[in-house]
């Protein structure tokens, strides 16, 4: 959220302006209830957006603002569009997104002048939009607080021990973030062998960047600002297995100053007994050569295709298809890319050339990352069968045009873009596809 105002220029309009009519929407009785339930679960004090939107004084000079990222998608965050190209299949669980006549509210409010209303007659304001995971049998915490400081990103990776000497059934997940002021996103991993165990220091963590740097490990929950905790469909479950570990990654985004500690723990829903479904998160694509289903693309130097996004190339493409053979119900599908990705589209093509879009990300933000689950029973959610195939398709753009390129840069000491191969590294890439699938056992 650090990056909103870029150069924009913004007026204050006061309701008094020439324009402003009845009829207009006003920010006591029409705006104030939609920016408190959609946005003031980020957008104040001690939360962490770079500024508050609770008040008439701070809302009003960025009016054209709010209409505009609205408008466009990028306010609240949610990465999952309707395009022109993508249809999904079903509607998402715990949608952001606002709807079109909150939008068109907002539009309006901006055009009149911003007008403020009657505060004696002010709306109800109702509470943010969050998620609660119910149920919860355990909460798991880091070892020892993390304090952050100065101003360049940080991944780090905590052990956490589940405790359980027998393997346990977990129907749900949430990331409780301590210091909100500067806990970015987390992802959290399964680790059935507690290799992370070596990694990690005497409290109980260790650099890491996009994975959790283990040879085997799963990807069970995500959390970013307004994400809903992680639940399986029901019926089904993730496994734990007996003595393993969990990593839980966390992106920490400074303020320029040493930060108070930060403690982020997660609460988890297990049950002792299989449910009949395993519920797993499968991470496919990747893919380094046309033996792993890597496609020609529009830069290759050679005959054969190359995962490599020239400097300096703007709107390159690298496409990746993956014949299946097994059947797998799909209950969540997501995008994963770094800095220079642009757009991610991951489509099920079928045998006879018909293509069903699974999801889409039109404006991908490394910031932003989750997956996206279907509103729909597990029997009832697209599903993945023998000779289909898997089309990811990953548009990036290696240019100082791109502003994650210039930040990138500048965490590196570079000046200029470079050749970006496939790789875990801030400067590497990925085109990676997160799908929550069901498998029968």
């Amino acid at each position: 959220m650090h990056r909103f105002f870029g150069s924009v220029g913004l007026i204050f309009a006061a309701s008094s302006l020439v324009g402003c009519t009845d009829a207009d929407p006003t920010w006591h009785q029409d705006v104030a209830p939609i920016v408190a339930e959609n946005c003031a679960g980020c957008h104040t004090d001690g939360k962490i957006a770079p500024f508050t939107l609770d008040t008439y004084a701070q809302v009003a000079p960025i009016a054209d603002w709010l209409a505009t990222t609205t408008e466009a998608g990028t306010m609240p965050p949610w990465g999952a569009q309707d395009t022109d190209e993508c249809d999904p299949p079903a509607a998402w669980k715990h949608d952001r997104r606002l709807t079109e006549d909150q939008i068109a509210t907002l539009r309006a409010w901006a055009d009149a002048g911003a007008p403020e209303g009657d505060p004696a007659t002010a709306a109800d304001l109702p509470n943010p939009v969050v998620d609660k995971l119910t149920g919860e049998t355990r909460n798991l915490e880091p070892e020892a607080a993390y304090v952050t400081s100065g101003t360049e990103d940080e991944f780090i990776c905590f052990v956490l021990d589940p405790g359980n000497d027998a393997p346990d059934w977990m129907t749900g997940l949430q990331v409780n973030p301590g210091n909100q002021q500067v806990v970015h996103h987390a992802l959290i991993f399964t680790d059935a062998t507690a290799a992370s165990a070596d990694l990690a220091d005497e409290d109980g963590k260790f650099e890491c960047f996009g994975s959790p740097g283990i040879g085997e490990y799963e990807l069970v929950g995500a959390w970013a600002p307004g994400a809903a905790p992680m639940e399986t469909p029901t019926g089904a479950a993730m496994l734990l297995a007996a003595d393993g570990l969990l990593v839980m990654q966390i992106h920490y985004h400074p303020v320029g100053e040493v930060a108070d500690p930060d403690v982020t723990t997660i609460d988890i829903r297990t049950q002792p007994t299989f449910p009949g479904t395993r519920a797993t998160m499968a991470l496919v694509g990747n893919a380094r050569n046309a033996n792993q289903g890597l496609m020609a693309g529009p830069n290759d130097a050679g005959d054969e295709p190359e995962f490599r996004i020239p400097a300096g190339a703007r709107g390159h493409t690298e496409t990746i298809r993956i014949p299946v053979d097994d059947t797998y119900p799909v209950w969540a599908a997501g995008t994963h890319m770094h800095y220079v990705g642009t757009d991610m589209k991951i489509s099920l093509e079928k045998p006879d050339g018909s293509e069903q879009c699974l999801v889409q990300t039109p404006a991908w933000d490394f910031n932003w990352q989750r997956w996206y689950d279907y509103d729909a029973p597990l029997a009832d959610v697209p599903t993945i069968e023998p000779g289909d195939t898997l089309v990811l398709r990953c548009t990036y753009d290696n240019s100082l045009d791109n502003p994650f390129v210039r930040e990138a840069l500048q965490q590196q000491g570079m000046d200029a873009p470079a050749d970006v191969l496939l790789g875990d590294e801030t400067l590497d890439e990925m085109c990676l596809g997160v799908f929550g699938v069901a498998i029968e056992l």
